[in-house]
């Protein structure tokens, strides 16, 4: 296929999905990465698509934000590793609070499993992923549907999370930067996320690698509320990932990696029975504390006292062996 061939069809498909992976795209034309990465870049400058990490987008800069439809096919590989070691932060009979998103989706599917949990939440993807679980308790927001995201939005749903406390927050969003912590395209999607933050002792991102180091218009949490970010192993050749992820821990966010196929790299021995192997990144000093808690403002625990206090003692152990390396 020649280049302009090539390039055309890549054109077409991110018009008609609004975002495709890169290697998506390298599957359907029959190419390499790098060569569709090429492509991509020409089209960007023709000012035909946006590039992201990862993927291609149609251009529109700060303000455009891709439906469900497009979203579900970026990452899927990555945000099923992350939902899979961000399951394993969650203990039986905890409440927790869940946003709306695709990773945030995937997360609720393997939430269903974990006994006596309370899983409140303004997505209506991650309430039908919970529907039949038995042993966990769904509580919805009010609001308005947000059709993009099956999403409840505006004041009736941060009006019913007046008053709601809860251990932690698994949220995600379409950027994640060290310099403004996680943003959204879309200002009531980040009102909501607020009002859901203001309700957790601990504030658990989920973005995987596509989203580190972009920014979008409207921030949901500032980088010093974000007690954890869940994420998966930039490619080699992203050095902007791996900067930014570099970036977040210097600020104290703990980070966990989730390497190929969903195993983490060094540092993943020792995980009790039942859980995905992970990587977590040694920070340095303490949380802040949560401006916006309940009661004066809770403070957050340090990086990495989430094992000591919820975990079981093999898992508390472990995290004793990695702090004497």
């Amino acid at each position: 296929m020649f280049a302009a061939e090539r390039r055309q069809l890549i054109l077409e498909m991110v018009r008609a999905n609004g975002a495709v992976s890169l290697r998506e795209l390298a599957r359907v034309v029959q190419t390499s990465e790098v060569t569709v990465r090429r492509d991509v870049r020409a089209l960007e400058a023709e000012g035909l698509l946006d590039r992201r990490h990862g993927g291609a987008v149609l251009p529109g800069g700060f303000t455009r934000e891709s439906g469900f439809p497009q979203k579900s096919h970026l990452a899927t590989a990555e945000k099923t590793a992350i939902a899979d070691l961000a399951a394993g932060l969650v203990e039986e009979g905890e409440a927790v609070v869940v946003g709306a998103g695709t990773t945030t989706q995937e997360l609720a599917r393997r939430l269903a499993r974990v006994p006596g949990l309370t899983v409140v939440t303004n997505s209506l993807l991650v309430a039908q992923a919970l529907a039949h679980a038995n042993r966990v308790e769904v509580v919805m927001t009010g609001g308005t549907l947000r059709g993009s995201n099956y999403a409840l939005v505006g004041s009736g749903a941060e009006q019913s999370l007046q008053g709601l406390r809860v251990s932690r927050a698994f949220l995600s969003g379409s950027g994640l930067t060290a310099e403004r912590g996680l943003s959204t395209s879309n200002m009531l999607s980040a009102s909501v996320d607020r009002a859901l933050v203001q309700a957790a002792a601990e504030v658990v991102v989920l973005a995987d690698h596509t989203k580190l180091g972009t920014d979008t218009m409207f921030q949901t949490v500032p980088t010093d509320v974000i007690t954890r970010l869940v994420t998966d192993e930039p490619p080699s050749h992203d050095d902007r990932a791996a900067t930014e992820l570099q970036a977040l821990a210097d600020q104290g966010v703990q980070i966990t990696v989730a390497g190929p196929g969903g195993a983490a790299g060094a540092g993943g021995d020792g995980v009790p029975p039942g859980r995905q192997p992970r990587r977590d990144m040694p920070l340095p000093g303490q949380r802040r504390t949560h401006p916006g808690a309940p009661g004066g403002g809770a403070q957050l625990r340090p990086a990495g006292s989430l094992a000591d206090q919820q975990a079981g003692p093999a898992e508390r152990a472990r995290v004793a062996d990695l702090r004497r390396r």
